[in-house]
């Protein structure tokens, strides 16, 4: 905990004799030190700079992780990640998701079922809320979280996610942004990540989509 502003967050100290401190969001900084101002100043651009890629990297460690579980799965069907049966049908058969975004709604998985194949999706209720504003705001947020998103695979070069970003406006139903993977080659090409903004009868809900590209939009659903 942080003695000057009783913050319980990581502390990064330096070694004494006359001390300040400072607390940004995610740190604690509590600089130690007979140097000038100058070099004070320096130390601190040093330690914004820091905390700034820590408190991102954290928010996107709790949410690509997950992304990323679902995407080295894609290839084998989301068959290590798919969990039991909740309902099906002739057409459709839908699964609870092993792996959940964190703090997000419900994950499932879904088996399209046609006459040529079956195609699975993955697909996470990521948030809703009444207030188009507010939806809009949280729908931006998720944006930036995922874009540029780097994919590691197991026996794969890195993939990136790249995405262009939708406005999206209150008298349009569903905003879609399609993120690819880059370099488009071998077996996840045809993976789209897909992350949507919908005006429901409930109100406005945010949800993020895993599938394979398909012509009959089956497995976007």
């Amino acid at each position: 905990m942080c003695t000057f502003c009783n913050a319980s967050l990581p502390i990064i100290l330096f070694k004494v004799t006359k001390y300040f401190s400072y607390c940004m969001g995610e740190l604690n900084f509590i600089v130690l030190s007979k140097s000038s101002p100058m070099k004070i100043t320096l130390l601190f651009i040093i330690l914004l700079s820091s905390a700034a890629t820590w408190s991102q990297g954290v928010f996107n460690n709790n949410t690509n992780l997950a992304l990323q579980k679902v995407i080295e799965d894609y290839p084998n069907n989301f068959n290590n990640i798919r969990g039991d049966k909740i309902s099906g049908n002739q057409q459709t058969t839908d699964y609870h998701s092993k792996i959940l975004v964190p703090g997000a709604g419900a994950s499932i998985i879904t088996r399209h079922s046609t006459s040529k194949a079956e195609v699975f999706s993955w697909k996470a209720e990521m948030f809703e809320s009444g207030n188009f504003e507010e939806s809009k705001e949280r729908f931006k947020k998720i944006f930036d979280n995922i874009k540029n998103t780097i994919v590691k695979i197991d026996g794969l070069p890195p993939y990136i996610l790249s995405g262009k970003y939708e406005y999206p406006t209150a008298d349009k139903e569903i905003t879609s942004i399609a993120f690819q993977l880059l370099p488009s080659n071998g077996e996840l090409q045809k993976l789209t990540v897909d992350l949507t903004l919908h005006n429901s009868t409930g109100g406005w809900k945010i949800s993020l989509s895993v599938h394979e590209k398909d012509t009959d939009g089956l497995a976007a659903n």
